[in-house]
């Protein structure tokens, strides 16, 4: 059997029932694709018989080496990233797939979907106006770290985490989905208010990552222009402008509220895991702290870079809060004043 025999909702969060007994699955399911590949009918009957966790993990194994070599032929580093808003999604959607062709209720399967795929639509969108897909574009922090690394260890770096672990990072912030799969088995085909309630804070993180990047996108606009005509747009100062990072809006209360945004969409989804399976917690939380570690870290590595590049942004890190806004802070958007007073009444 590809799914186990549950006989409680606490059951489908229990690791050792629900996956170590389809780990051996993946040990031949490579060279079970090989045989059947040109059979779309040994293809459907693998794909059902398949545990679809270990399908899925195998998928994200076997997508790592292409993006590598993708990465070393073209030395360009952003190919996990071009795919980053559309993986997550894909996973959701095998287990989507995966339940209708069993027969199993996928009312909230269903919404998950629809949730991750707001979720993809927006980033895809936003990635693409900034010439993510453009050709020879490249995430500008690759650049900085071969600086910092040695061709023969950024190779080391491509291989184990940009190749690898990105890729079974995307992976694994779905997994919950896989419990809810497990879960649709006991609880029916029905949406409750709690699983509306989740659906509605993921689209709405959705909407508050949508509107950090819109407010984002007309300051880099806004700057842009000002640079070549020497005008401000009516909606900026100048002096916001000449910083060159942006400080209103959003951004006056969170250094990265896009960021912030985006590791609570899929910490909701675990959460509605653990509602879905009645349990308090469960280990495909795995994936989403994974996920908060690596925000932690890149936006280290990207702070680091702004810290250099503009001569106030370590200012702005001691007004703002990083992700989340400070319990004792200034007041939003006062930030250009407040700096200016300090710094005259220095030079006093």
């Amino acid at each position: 059997m590809s799914l186990p025999v549950i006989k409680s909702l606490a059951d489908c969060a229990d690791f050792e029932k629900t996956v170590v007994p389809y780990i051996p699955q993946f040990y031949d399911i490579f060279q079970q694709v090989l045989e059947s590949v040109t059979n779309p009918q040994a293809l459907k009957i693998l794909y059902v018989s398949t545990n679809p966790l270990i399908s899925a993990f195998s998928i994200s194994l076997f997508l790592s080496p292409i993006f590598l070599l993708a990465a070393e032929i073209n030395r360009n580093y952003s190919q996990v990233d071009r795919f980053w808003s559309l993986l997550p999604t894909f996973y959701n959607a095998h287990f989507v797939l995966y339940a209708h062709l069993l027969g199993l209720p996928t009312a909230r399967l269903d919404a998950v979907l629809i949730t991750s795929v707001i979720w993809s639509s927006r980033l895809t969108f936003n990635y693409w106006r900034k010439g993510g897909y453009s050709i020879g574009s490249e995430d500008y922090r690759w650049e900085v770290l071969r600086e910092y690394l040695s061709p023969p260890l950024f190779l080391v770096f491509d291989v184990v985490f940009i190749s690898l672990a990105q890729n079974i990072l995307l992976f694994s912030v779905s997994m919950p989905t896989y419990l809810m799969l497990l879960a649709a088995k006991k609880s029916g085909d029905h949406l409750d208010a709690g699983d509306l309630g989740f659906s509605a804070v993921m689209v709405a993180f959705v909407a508050l990552s949508f509107a950090a990047d819109q407010q984002q996108w007309n300051f880099q606009s806004a700057k842009q222009k000002y640079r070549k005509t020497a005008k401000a747009p009516t909606q900026y100062h100048r002096e916001d402008l000449d910083r060159g990072f942006n400080v209103v809006g959003l951004w006056s209360w969170s250094r990265h509220p896009n960021f912030a945004a985006e590791q609570s969409v899929w910490v909701t989804l675990y959460a509605w895991s653990c509602y879905a399976t009645k349990t308090y917690y469960n280990w495909t939380g795995v994936g989403a702290i994974c996920y908060l570690c690596l925000f932690q870290a890149s936006t280290w590595f990207t702070e680091l870079i702004s810290a250099k590049k503009y001569p106030e942004y370590q200012e702005y890190q001691k007004r703002v809060g990083k992700f989340y806004p400070k319990l004792v802070a200034n007041l939003p958007g006062d930030f250009s004043d407040q700096y200016s007073k300090k710094t005259d009444s220095k030079s006093q």
